[in-house]
């Protein structure tokens, strides 16, 4: 029995997987498809092949049984009048309901075409668990306030340094009268701020885990060598941009500016697949951190703070993310990529830096902030750095009333999941965590 229910279980985990693959990841490469930098097929392999690695090989070891401290287990385990083992029933019931939950609106706003936070999808789920199991006190509603804010901190965050950024492109570049001679001179050091970028949030995100006890790679020592391959970065650009323009500063305006454009182009791909490798390590073990507790609390009869993610629930995930941006990711690409504003390879490279600085200062600050909707922010400050009218304000409105709905929408789905499962499934997994603790 307890087999079948792991089983049953890792199935709603490899549908929430999928669903990440085919919205968050797919939202991470939207930039680089939507300013044609890349066909949406090499999209997939590259994004499948980050995401992957990021969740297996440097995906998180250890997890908040309940995502990001929204509930506490000891609330769970101290409502009055419990038979033994019914609060790891309770728990069991509650984690599996909240990622059936997140999965099913994600795969509602995936069929929309809205990128929406996986993150809070599965906050809003595991809220609406403990309401249910433990009333309105179980919830640290501080928390919730954070997320909250976190809804218009990060968008505008995003946007103001993508309008910042994509200004500051222009000006030094694109809006020149000999654009080619500029890109020479200019280009290189938008390489240096990718390189170091990306290599930043890769030592302060991505290898966190494996870089636990590795001092000499941390805080300010960090930041020299992400500054360090920035200027690598930049001098093997300047090189490879200098002999990719060279002879064409005398073309006319229009083939100049494709040139440039043409300049950007790798710098987004490569952008684009950092945020997916960073997005497999940190947010893909937090997704299916429920089926963790789950397995956890079935194997051993007991409820903790803190479960050991295995292996096999890791490639999980990444197999359901590269199933789910396969089959399904388009959509979302095509919204975030197309649909907001037009995207060019030096539009898409302002977003994708700007997003990736806005998340890590908002990490470092322990800001609870969404990379989906940092880079969505980035996007629309790039429209609007080219006027109101660049951006699409329907799609933009209905991408915001979709994050709006988020949270509820998962914590009303988990309430009617949890009650049923609850009066089905109780009495049979209680039976199963009492016979796990007593072989424990």
């Amino acid at each position: 029995m307890s087999l079948l229910m792991i089983g049953m279980t890792a199935l709603v985990g490899l549908y929430m997987a999928w669903n990440i693959g085919a919205n968050d990841v797919a939202n991470s490469m939207a930039a680089a498809v939507g300013s044609n930098s890349i066909s949406v097929k090499r999209a997939v392999i590259l994004a499948g092949i980050c995401e992957f690695a990021g969740a297996v090989l440097v995906g998180a070891c250890v997890t908040d049984t309940v995502r990001k401290g929204i509930v506490d287990p000891s609330a769970i385990s101290s409502i009055p009048g419990l038979a033994e083992g019914e609060a790891g029933a309770l728990l069991a019931i509650g984690m599996g309901s909240a990622l059936l939950a997140a999965a099913m609106w994600l795969n509602l706003a995936t069929w929309m075409g809205m990128p929406v936070s996986t993150s809070h999808a599965v906050v809003g789920a595991v809220a609406g668990f403990g309401i249910a199991a433990a009333g309105w006190s179980s919830v640290h509603w501080g928390k919730m306030a954070q997320i909250i804010a976190s809804w218009f901190i990060s968008p505008v965050a995003g946007g103001i340094l993508g309008f910042t950024l994509f200004t500051l492109i222009s000006k030094a570049i694109l809006g020149r009268e000999r654009p080619v001679p500029a890109a020479a001179r200019y280009a290189p050091l938008v390489a240096f701020t990718v390189a170091a970028v990306v290599s930043l949030s890769i030592l302060y995100k991505g290898l966190k885990h494996i870089l636990a006890g590795a001092e000499w790679l941390t805080g300010e020592r960090a930041f020299l060598a992400a500054t360090g391959i920035g200027l690598v970065a930049m001098l093997v650009s300047k090189k490879l941009i200098a002999r990719r323009l060279a002879g064409k500063e005398r073309l006319p305006l229009d083939e100049q500016l494709e040139s440039v454009e043409g300049v950007f182009a790798p710098l987004v791909v490569i952008s684009s697949c950092a945020v997916a490798f960073a997005h497999g390590a940190n947010d893909v073990a937090n997704a299916v951190g429920p089926l963790a507790a789950v397995v956890d609390i079935i194997g051993s009869g007991a409820v903790k703070m803190e479960v050991h993610v295995p292996f096999w629930v890791l490639a999980l995930g990444g197999t359901g993310i590269v199933i789910g941006l396969a089959t399904y990711g388009y959509k979302v690409m095509h919204t975030v990529g197309t649909k907001i504003t037009q995207l060019t390879p030096s539009r898409g490279v302002a977003a994708s830096i700007a997003a990736a600085s806005t998340v890590l200062v908002c990490t470092k600050l322990k800001l609870p902030v969404s990379t989906t909707h940092t880079l969505v922010g980035a996007v629309v400050g790039i429209g609007l750095a080219r006027g109101l009218a660049a951006v699409n304000r329907g799609v933009t409105r209905e991408i915001f009333k979709s994050w709006v709905f988020t949270v509820p929408a998962a914590t009303i789905l988990t309430v009617i999941f949890f009650l049923l499962g609850k009066w089905l499934l109780l009495e049979t997994v209680r039976c199963v965590v009492v016979a796990a603790a007593a072989g424990a």
